[in-house]
């Protein structure tokens, strides 16, 4: 595949997964709201915490290692196109299922073993933790598919599976809720995800057909040194998943730190809170922030792929030696100019969160925010989390993104070193934040930024490092290939205006408890504001954008 097409179905997954994302989360948000005056603040806590963690314990487990492996695999394994060939990528693909029913067994006793007497005495908590431990091996069980789909950068039937995914699972537990009533509410959201799991999977077989891909690994042979030798998972990508997986469960309980303390320290009412202010805040991220980074991983996984020489040293002409250092160049600087807009994209939206999310959000949640969570800690959870957590998460996301996509083993395993170093700061910042300073949910929030920043400076070393040694390397030191913090920053009167937006519509601001009259004005000062920071940005990053259009109008004519 030419870097022109990569660049183009990247860009096609994008826009494909931000507007799965704008119109599920969109018919999502409307369901969400009955679903948060129906249910109460305690049940709503533990199906959207601890369910929830449960569920992404045992996917990300089973299948995060898998994912990354295979996204890397040798281009030269996606010529044909057809993946369900490739016998060593498809029996890779097959361990999620496989290690996903001792995963979910293992995972819901130790829940139900350590969970509290609170979480336990709700009605039909421990059939809802079965009804999640089957919908999420359901769900791996559509993960060979996903990942034949992936590699086939067939967008379409991702943004089909997931997209009536989330629709089904919202309806179904309305639906249940609203006949069950308040018994049946733990329930209700278990029957959802169980819904939501089985819609994927039959879309993916809707879309492949059963007989796609096998359900047990098939025996392999080929010749080493003269001797043959079978096996049924390919080496070197086992070890390569088995790698990614390890690195990967330490991220993930980082990245899940906040549920697991929250679960442990807090009141079921406040976990319903923490979790309504969590589903707010994370609307901007699933939007935007998740597909951008899934796409991202994808760009920077195929595109920055070690090749394998196709000729040898002996036979190879200075003429192909030349268009392959071309070609590496085109590569570099189409990876370096992406990664520079997407972190100067977010540094943009960050601007808008820090600028007008304070001034705005007690008037934003005076209309979306039952009354049984005013008095819950979810305004000033949701208030942290706009302005500090969500635009530290949007940069780690793309930056690790690129490190996930790039590093080698020996990469990952000193990364993982770092993670450790990453937990014990995490444990000792939450402990600081939440027991000396009683900053309570606010201080796991805090805790999670500096956690996420630590792991994105350290990405961002390792991403300078990367493309300065493969620019030396392909001895192809051309001008943009190098990544730079200047780039992912805008001009200085970018920053005024922003400044003087925010002190304007904090001068301006009105209590929540105002007239309709009052907020209604400061709305009309604040649309004014945002109108003239985007046109001020536009103005003065013109030039930037113009370059950004020609590079990659340039990586389609190489």
């Amino acid at each position: 595949m030419t870097n022109n097409d990569l660049l183009s179905s990247s860009l096609a997954s994008a826009s494909s997964l931000v507007l799965l994302q704008l119109l599920s989360r969109a018919t999502t948000f409307i369901l969400n709201q009955s679903l948060v005056r129906l249910s109460t603040p305690q049940a709503f806590g533990t199906a959207t915490i601890q369910f929830e963690l449960l569920l992404s314990t045992i996917l990300f487990l089973a299948r995060e290692g898998v994912r990354n492996a295979l996204l890397r695999s040798s281009s030269d394994k996606q010529s044909g196109g057809n993946m369900a060939q490739d016998e060593s990528i498809t029996n890779i693909s097959l361990l999620p299922p496989l290690l996903g029913v001792p995963i979910a067994a293992l995972a819901s006793i130790f829940y139900l073993r350590t969970s509290s007497h609170s979480a336990r005495s709700q009605p039909l908590f421990f059939e809802s933790v079965v009804v999640y431990s089957i919908s999420a091996v359901l769900e791996l069980l559509a993960e060979p598919y996903h990942i034949l789909a992936q590699n086939q950068l067939n967008f379409r039937v991702r943004v089909r599976a997931e997209g009536t995914a989330v629709i089904v699972k919202s309806v179904i537990t309305l639906l249940v809720l609203v006949k069950g009533g308040p018994h049946m509410a733990l329930l209700s959201f278990a029957l959802g995800q169980a819904g939501c799991s089985l819609t994927i999977l039959v879309t993916y077989l809707a879309a492949y057909g059963l007989g796609s891909i096998r359900l047990i690994p098939r025996k392999m042979v080929k010749k080493v040194h003269g001797r043959i030798q079978s096996y049924r998972f390919d080496p070197q990508l086992l070890h390569l998943s088995f790698a990614m997986t390890a690195q990967s469960v330490v991220k993930h309980f980082l990245t899940e730190g906040d549920k697991i303390v929250i679960s442990r320290i807090s009141t079921l009412e406040d976990q319903g809170g923490y979790a309504i202010a969590s589903n707010y805040g994370s609307l901007v991220a699933r939007i935007i922030f998740q597909p951008l980074e899934e796409t991202s991983r994808l760009f920077f996984s195929k595109t920055l792929v070690t090749p394998s020489p196709k000729v040898s040293d002996a036979t190879r002409s200075p003429k192909s030696d030349g268009s392959q250092v071309k070609d590496v160049s085109s590569q570099l600087v189409s990876a370096t100019t992406i990664l520079h807009t997407l972190l100067l994209f977010h540094t943009h939206l960050s601007l808008l969160l820090w600028t007008f999310v304070p001034p705005y959000l007690p008037t934003l949640l005076s209309i979306l925010l039952p009354r049984n969570y005013a008095n819950t800690s979810a305004p000033q959870i949701l208030l942290t989390y706009l302005t500090f957590y969500l635009p530290t998460m949007a940069y780690n996301g793309i930056i690790e993104a690129f490190h996930s996509s790039t590093a080698s083993p020996n990469d990952l395993s000193r990364q993982s070193k770092f993670m450790g170093f990453f937990s014990v700061t995490y444990v000792l910042a939450t402990w600081i934040f939440v027991e000396k300073f009683g900053w309570r949910e606010d201080g796991l929030i805090y805790a999670n930024v500096l956690n996420l920043g630590l792991r994105a400076l350290y990405g961002w070393i390792f991403a300078r490092k990367y493309m300065k040694e493969r620019t030396v390397n392909a001895k192809a030191n051309v001008a943009g290939s190098e990544v730079r913090t200047r780039e992912i920053l805008p001009p200085a009167g970018v920053f005024v205006v922003f400044g003087i937006a925010g002190w304007v519509t904090r001068m301006t601001g009105v209590e929540a408890t105002a007239g309709w009259k009052e907020k209604g004005q400061h709305v009309c000062i604040g649309i004014a504001c945002v109108s003239v920071c985007l046109g001020v940005c536009w103005i003065l990053e013109r030039k930037t954008f113009k370059q950004t259009i020609s590079v990659l109008r340039k990586s389609k004519t190489s």
